[in-house]
């Protein structure tokens, strides 16, 4: 008895409930089971350093050992940066070892921006139709807007009619506008002149949201960031167009100050194809 009530009281440290309420240890098979991977991957995990230290799992023998219920969260994070971000074990390693907290910080941070813009976008999508009627742009227009990926058709689900995002709706009103302000394909303004924009303004904005989520993940808290970056989007719309205004303003005045080229010497100017090729 003395000798079964011995092996009982050592697996309950190991695997029965910890001291303080803590979750119970789990095998190697009930961790694979609740984190969704296989024993193998949690194993290679393991020989990369990324589920910390020896000190953290109990072995009770050269085949048998329990691990912290904390390691299934640890390794939902490492497959979310592998799957969604393409991160290497390498430099997951270095992040986790480095703010585990703030990594998952980040990740509830961009999963909640990511929530609200799809939520409200889809709650107010238009369809081609509507767009074509309402700015008279030709349809063939909007095709090549989203062939050039400038313009986005979301599906509305359950057999509904994709449509256009408000953010879509701005830019071809804006096309429109350019249109009915003289801005024709004869003089050679067509729908590709907005890829000059889309491929300016990538690298900024890859920039800014790193820039922003790295100030703001674990510092604010996740509902404070989401009311700030809501509350800076007009603001910067306007800095962006005053910023834009001021550059050309000082390009058109360098250009003045320039030689005057000869009739038909185009430069370096790059044609694109017209809306009707």
């Amino acid at each position: 008895m003395s000798a079964a009530g011995g092996e009982a009281s050592g697996m309950s440290a190991a695997g029965g409930e910890a001291s303080g309420g803590d979750e119970r240890a789990l095998k190697i098979s009930e961790l694979a089971e609740r984190s969704g991977v296989s024993a193998g991957t949690i194993r290679h995990y393991l020989r990369e350093g990324l589920l910390g230290g020896e000190s953290q799992i109990t072995r009770t023998s050269r085949n048998m050992a329990y691990y912290p219920a904390s390691f299934v969260g640890r390794i939902e994070l490492i497959k979310r940066l592998q799957e969604e971000r393409f991160m290497p074990l390498r430099l997951i390693r270095e992040l986790l070892e480095d703010d585990p907290a703030r990594v998952e910080a980040l990740l509830e941070l961009e999963d909640r921006i990511i929530e609200r813009a799809l939520a409200g976008a889809e709650s107010s999508l238009v369809g081609a139709d509507d767009l074509v009627a309402r700015y008279e742009i030709p349809a063939n227009v909007l095709r090549r807007l989203e062939e050039i990926g400038v313009i986005t058709a979301e599906d509305r689900g359950a057999g509904g009619e994709a449509g256009y995002s408000q953010d879509d709706v701005k830019i071809i009103e804006a096309i429109s506008r350019f249109r009915a302000g003289g801005y024709e394909e004869q003089l050679g303004f067509t729908v590709y002149d907005t890829l000059r924009y889309r491929e300016a303004l990538e690298p900024l904005v890859r920039e800014e949201v790193r820039s922003l989520l790295d100030r703001l993940a674990g510092e604010v808290d996740v509902e404070r960031a989401l009311e700030m970056i809501a509350a800076g989007v007009e603001p910067l719309r306007e800095l962006i167009g005053a910023v834009h205004s001021k550059l050309l303003l000082e390009e058109l005045r360098r250009h003045r100050q320039r030689p005057a080229r000869a009739p038909g010497d185009a430069g370096a100017v790059h044609r694109y194809p017209s809306d009707v090729d």
